[in-house]
């Protein structure tokens, strides 16, 4: 049953890191968030580097140049929620946006940029 969306445009989409961090592979459907563009973090977190593969994610940042960044709407619960919370590294924090198909969902956005 889906209670939430979150957007992703990086490692969550991944099958085999939905599989580990929610233990299943999740409904998703193709989106787009409009006035941020993609930067990148490294990563320290063994458990994040070793269920993705690598210590370079991707990171959003807003702009003010009308750019879109593809991804998935992710359909989650409350506890996938908490999972992916878990999984995301202190560097990103999660906040609610509208997704270019209207859509409310959850994203992971630079922590150094919520409230602005």
């Amino acid at each position: 049953m889906n209670e939430f969306w979150l957007f992703s445009y990086g490692t969550l989409r991944q099958a085999e890191v939905q599989q580990a961090v929610f233990g299943r592979v999740l409904e998703t459907q193709e989106d787009s968030l409009v006035g941020f563009e993609l930067g990148s973090v490294t990563i320290t977190d063994p458990f994040v580097i070793e269920k993705s593969g690598s210590d370079r994610h991707p990171i959003l940042m807003r702009t003010d140049s009308g750019a879109a960044i593809a991804g998935s709407a992710l359909s989650v619960t409350a506890e996938d929620l908490e999972a992916a919370d878990r999984y995301e590294a202190a560097d990103y924090e999660r906040v609610q946006v509208a997704l270019a198909s209207g859509r409310q969902a959850f994203v992971y956005v630079q922590r150094d940029m919520v409230g602005e």
